[in-house]
Parts: structure tokens; C-alpha cells; sequence
């Protein structure tokens, strides 16, 4: 296969073997079934990629089933097709330059969620240190087109984690454990989100309390602090109760 044109082969492998095992780390922590979702790794400041193959059989992926591709859609490798969601990935990596680690999952209560339209408010304070506040549910976009990435980075905001509608999650981190346990993280909020409105209206997290876990997130930011002031988060669905 060709090599990056930043990492040697070895090292390039090592990554393909880090995406596949994030892979079958997110099937066990049941985040996705086969066919559903991907996994995905920035190689070093190009414009290429590592991402799970279309239909991911993920209890069995390996680094050979790993397709490296450059953000346009270039195939750099061969054998198996690239998801056909890499220009979600693609996307977060052009907008924000630290982000090295992409996840996208259709676990089911975050799933159930993003069909309400519904986003995550602040509900316990880690939501804040680890994915940056509440999670926003994006407008409705359609798959493998233009339009779901770009909703998608609206409602995403500062944050480092977003609901698609109709769809399911999307997080983004430097690093490929941070981003397997926010991923795990959202599916956990979405439960106790959900469960907590079978019983009544949850108590948010006042936000005075929460500068400390803000000054905690700063550190695993992958948002541009050039584009802070100037994006404010919009489009994001916040359906009548």
C-alpha cells in the first residue's frame, strides 16, 4: 500500500491498528452495530485520513480493513471502500486543526434523542470538563451529502461533541481514547436524560457553577479561538417541551 506522506509505513500501520481498535472498543461498549457509524484518524497535519471501511463488520475490523484517503475522497489505499460518511470527518478536520480523532456512532439513546430533535442540557458537571457543556442537536441533514456536515459543525459550536437529527452523535478530540470515552460519555448523558424525562423536568447545572470545568475543557478544545467571538453556535433544535 502507499505510504503517508507524513508517517512511514510502520507508523501508519500502528495508526490503521489504533482506528481498528477503536473500533471494536466503541461495538463492545455496544456505541454502534455492524454497518453503522465510523471511526476515523487525521494523519499529522496533511490532508489524509484513516477511516473504517463502508459497512464496518467492527467485532472483526483490523489495520487492514482501515481505508487511508485524502479529505477530497482520493483513495490512497486499496481493498475495501472508505465510509461513505468520510466528508463528516473530513469536514471537522478541514474546520478545526486540533481535532486529530473522529467518531460518529448511532448509539441508541443518543440516537433516540436526535430523532426528538432534542439536545443534552447540562446535566452533570463532567458534560462540561470533557465535552465543553450541553450537547445541541443539529438541524436535519442529509447522509453522505454536503448538508449534514455543515449542520453539523454549526450546532457543534464550542464543543467537542453534537447530535445529527435523525441521525445519531458525533465527537471529535486529540486523541483517540479521549474521544471513544466522550462518545461513551454522550450515550451516558443521553440515558440519564432521557430516563430522568419519564419522571419529571431534570434540574440543569447553573452555569456560575461551572467555571472551574470550563477552565478544564480548554485544555481538550478543538474548536479555532479565531472563530470564537466570530461563530456564535446556531441552528441547533430546541423543541418545545
Amino acid at each position: 500500500p502507499p505510504r503517508s506522506t507524513l508517517f512511514p509505513y510502520t507508523t501508519l500501520f500502528r495508526s490503521k491498528e489504533e482506528v481498528a481498535a477503536a473500533a471494536r472498543e466503541i461495538y463492545a461498549r455496544g456505541l454502534a452495530n455492524p454497518g453503522e457509524g465510523n471511526v476515523s484518524m487525521r494523519i499529522g497535519k496533511t490532508d489524509e485520513l484513516l477511516i473504517t471501511p463502508s459497512y464496518n463488520q467492527y467485532a472483526k475490523c483490523t489495520a487492514a480493513d482501515i481505508v487511508h484517503m485524502k479529505f477530497d475522497g482520493t483513495k490512497l489505499s486499496e481493498g475495501r471502500p472508505a465510509s461513505t460518511e468520510y466528508k463528516l470527518h473530513a469536514a471537522i478536520y478541514n474546520d478545526r486543526k486540533k481535532a486529530k480523532c473522529v467518531i460518529h456512532t448511532h448509539s441508541p439513546h443518543a440516537t433516540m434523542l436526535s430523532v426528538l430533535r432534542k439536545g443534552i442540557p447540562v446535566l452533570m458537571e463532567e458534560q462540561v470538563a470533557f465535552l465543553g457543556g450541553s450537547v445541541e442537536c443539529a438541524e436535519f441533514g442529509q447522509a453522505h451529502t454536503e448538508q449534514l456536515p455543515e449542520n453539523a459543525l454549526k450546532a457543534l459550536g464550542n464543543n467537542n461533541a453534537v447530535l445529527m437529527a435523525n441521525h445519531g452523535a458525533m465527537v471529535c478530540g486529540a486523541d483517540m481514547e479521549y474521544v471513544v470515552n466522550i462518545a461513551t460519555l454522550v450515550e451516558k448523558m443521553a440515558r440519564i436524560y432521557l430516563g430522568c424525562l419519564q419522571v419529571g423536568e431534570p434540574n440543569i447545572v447553573p452555569d456560575e457553577k461551572l467555571q472551574k470545568f470550563k477552565d478544564y475543557f480548554e485544555a481538550r478544545a478543538t474548536y479555532s479561538r479565531k472563530k470564537k467571538e466570530a461563530e456564535p453556535k446556531a441552528d441547533a433544535v430546541t423543541p418545545a417541551q
